[in-house]
């Protein structure tokens, strides 16, 4: 049974409802706080800046939990501080953890391909092509309702990405067609994607999870596969075949090129085919 939100977290979810926060990061920040508040046993107006140190020293340490949950607690924190009991943040400041410097996982075409055609049913080999050939977050795809497919510019028209961003990603012909044989059976009420029996509801995260690594299992791929390794797939395969990397940071919605500049490190690029550019000139 879930427990209640005590006055504070509420009042820290109406503080992030108001700035216009998306769902998943008010929901991630109150069950953080929430946490926090049970594990230690305090209101969180009473939490301390030494007692969050101390409760994210043993979840860094002793649980070996990632720097992204670290600062996803912090940045919490600081909301709940210096937005909701107007107090100065400077001077009680905590400082994040470094970031490890990790390379994503990153599937070969001929995997990817594999995991496509091991899949047989059509709604869930729809979703992993529309994922992979449009470098589509999970959510984004969860999210995403019919209207988004313009098939006459053959586009995907993302809307409210991390961030709530809008942006605009390439539609595969290959998966237009696929899209349009799903849609006349399954004719979907209101998201592009709906669970069996359940019309005008979104799948859930644990679904389309589900889908992603049973898919991996029967292609035979050993890698650890999730959603985003689709995205950085896309992203690296992109790269590969010579697109620019600032038009693959539109398509990715990233707001920094510096974030889309890891698939540099990920490419196989033959470096002896590379020709300079004194080659061309007339000297």
């Amino acid at each position: 049974m879930k427990r209640e939100e005590s006055e504070d977290v509420k009042k820290l979810r109406l503080e992030m409802e108001y700035r216009n926060y998306s769902l998943n990061s008010v929901k991630t920040y109150c069950d953080l706080m929430s946490f926090l508040e049970l594990s230690l046993s305090k209101n969180l107006v009473d939490i301390t800046v030494e007692d969050l140190k101390g409760f994210l020293h043993v979840a860094l340490v002793q649980h070996q939990r990632s720097t992204s949950y670290i600062n996803q607690n912090i940045s919490a924190y600081k909301i709940f501080v210096q937005d909701v009991l107007k107090r100065e943040w400077e001077g009680i400041k905590v400082k994040r953890p470094r970031r490890e410097k990790k390379l994503p996982v990153v599937l070969s075409i001929n995997e990817v391909e594999r995991m496509i055609t091991s899949t047989r049913n059509l709604k869930h080999r729809v979703m992993l092509m529309l994922m992979y050939s449009a470098g589509l977050r999970r959510t984004e795809l969860l999210q995403m309702k019919p209207s988004a497919i313009d098939s006459s510019r053959m586009l995907i028209h993302v809307s409210q990405g991390k961030g709530k961003k809008d942006r605009y990603s390439i539609l595969s012909q290959k998966t237009l067609e696929l899209l349009r044989q799903y849609y006349s059976l399954e004719r979907p009420k209101h998201y592009l994607f709906e669970p069996n029996g359940n019309p005008g509801q979104m799948l859930s995260d644990r679904t389309i999870d589900a889908i992603v690594r049973k898919s991996a299992i029967r292609a035979g791929i050993t890698k650890t596969v999730s959603c985003h390794t689709l995205r950085h797939s896309f992203a690296t395969h992109l790269l590969e075949t010579g697109v620019n990397i600032k038009i693959i940071q539109q398509f990715l919605g990233h707001t920094s090129l510096r974030t889309t500049s890891i698939y540099l490190h990920l490419t196989n690029i033959n470096l002896g085919s590379v020709k300079s550019p004194l080659e061309d000139m007339n000297v």
